[in-house]
């Protein structure tokens, strides 16, 4: 497969579009942002390392009747994924009282949760993603009904084989975000899951080995990364 031109670049992903249009190859980046991308920095080996584990869940998610974008991990850094028409939405599976959650509700962060929350935020960077609610989806037009209907079943679906599967590694999945696109007709669930896109906790220690890590300077964050990484390869 032939990469070409740059389509789009992100702030972990550069995308380049191949010979063949319904195909893009994503390159990860070791950029590392956070708090709407007013902290920046580097985490060193991060791309092989989110390409690896993002490569791996896909692959997985995809044998239990989750559609996505994974076509096939070409290198290190690089994915082949199908072109989808995104949908302008991130959604936020919470498990666990964590983050901005925490803050809003005055409750002490690792509080269970009696059932997983879905949030929705608009996925605009000169609006600072603001949180919105399913009326909001709705009546601006950023997804049908239908569509909608599949974003949740999809993502609870994603949150039921992700949980025992990291449970099995001894991590705990308190909470991640999904972003979803269009690809012939259909709702298939795009992007990248890793630790910058999800909060995993030790299961024993409660340690942190995400990208919160980053977020509130507590060091280490390459050997979080890491831990996840060789995790998840023992255990896929």
């Amino acid at each position: 497969m032939q990469k070409k031109e740059k389509l789009y670049e992100g702030k972990a992903k550069i995308v380049y579009t191949t010979d063949d249009p319904d195909l893009l190859i994503a390159w990860f980046k070791d950029d590392a942002t956070a708090f709407d991308n007013t902290k920046k920095g580097t985490i060193v080996d991060k791309g092989i390392i989110n390409n690896t584990i993002s490569s791996r869940l896909f692959e997985m998610l995809a044998k239990s009747r989750v559609p996505n974008h994974f076509v096939e991990k070409l290198s290190d850094r690089e994915l082949l994924i199908r072109k989808l028409k995104m949908i302008p939405l991130e959604i936020l599976v919470r498990n666990v009282v964590a983050g901005s959650l925490a803050k809003r509700m005055g409750m002490a962060e690792g509080t269970p949760l009696k059932r997983t929350i879905l949030e929705f935020c608009y996925k605009d960077d000169s609006l600072h993603d603001p949180q919105i609610n399913e009326d909001h989806v709705l009546v601006f037009d950023l997804c049908t009904d239908q569509e909608l209907i599949n974003i949740r079943n999809m993502a609870l679906k994603v949150n039921e084989v992700l949980i025992p599967f990291f449970d099995k590694l001894g991590i705990r999945l308190v909470d991640f975000k999904l972003e979803f696109g269009r690809y012939r007709g259909e709702t298939y669930l795009g992007d990248e899951i890793s630790p910058d896109s999800c909060r995993l906790w030790d299961k024993k220690t409660g340690e942190k080995l995400d990208k919160d890590r980053f977020r509130r300077d507590l060091g280490g964050i390459e050997e979080a990364y890491k831990t996840v990484l060789d995790r998840v390869l023992k255990g896929a």
